[in-house]
């Protein structure tokens, strides 16, 4: 399990990691907002652990960030005792809040509950439509009941849609979600992905009816096509 670890404060933060190491996870390390935001993009964690008191971006302004694009569970860790604030940083999206200083007992105990109420492979969802079939637990596409094969960022690009139905999902949030925050004017890169997901998975790829393109804003998935 992958959890991406943030703090300003050096010491805090190699604790964290050891401890957290010790006891099995896979832990990447952010000494402030814009590397926190920048690990959860790229390393795709099942956990954050956030303080809010950083450099650059706060942690608030990472928890908004993340909220746009991610349900990944966040762990506030904070020296802010502020009730306001604790209040705050849950309405923006944090999953916990845990005050410094704490015992790693409780930390530990925070994030295995947190881990519990993550979704199952049993509890992801097939989503289907027209003659295909996208099976978000095991990663495989199907249509007419033979297999498709995507490449890592086809895929990518898909699941984001089809967990997202019906909704606009802005060129922007697509690009940073598949080829980080530093690729976000690499229109034609998307473009000639969803050019190739429609010719796999569209019956008329020239006259989609489930991956639809928002002129000048986005793309949506349609499961029941337009």
């Amino acid at each position: 399990m992958k959890i991406v670890v943030a703090d300003d404060d050096r010491q805090m933060l190699g604790a964290l990691r050891i401890i957290l190491t010790a006891h099995g996870y896979d832990v990447l390390v952010a000494a402030d907002g814009r590397q926190a935001l920048d690990a959860a993009i790229e390393g795709h964690p099942d956990l954050v652990v956030l303080d809010l008191g950083m450099p650059g971006l706060d942690g608030l302004a990472v928890i908004d960030a993340i909220r746009g694009w991610s349900t990944v569970p966040i762990l506030v860790i904070s020296g802010r005792t502020d009730s306001a604030e604790k209040v705050d940083a849950l309405d923006r999206g944090a999953d916990d809040y845990v005050t410094k200083p704490f015992a790693t007992d409780e930390l530990l105990a925070r994030i295995r509950a947190l881990v519990r109420r993550m979704p199952t492979a049993d509890d992801e969802p097939r989503v289907a439509f027209a003659d295909v079939i996208v099976d978000l637990a095991t990663r495989r596409v199907t249509r007419a009941d033979s297999p498709v094969r995507l490449t890592p960022t086809e895929w990518r690009i898909l699941e984001l849609l089809v967990r997202n139905p019906d909704r606009l999902i802005t060129r922007e949030t697509i690009l940073t979600e598949v080829w980080g925050p530093h690729h976000t004017s690499d229109s034609g890169y998307l473009r000639l992905y969803l050019a190739q997901l429609r010719k796999k998975l569209e019956a008329d790829p020239a006259h989609p009816r489930h991956l639809i393109t928002e002129a000048g804003m986005g793309y949506r998935f349609v499961p029941q096509g337009e």
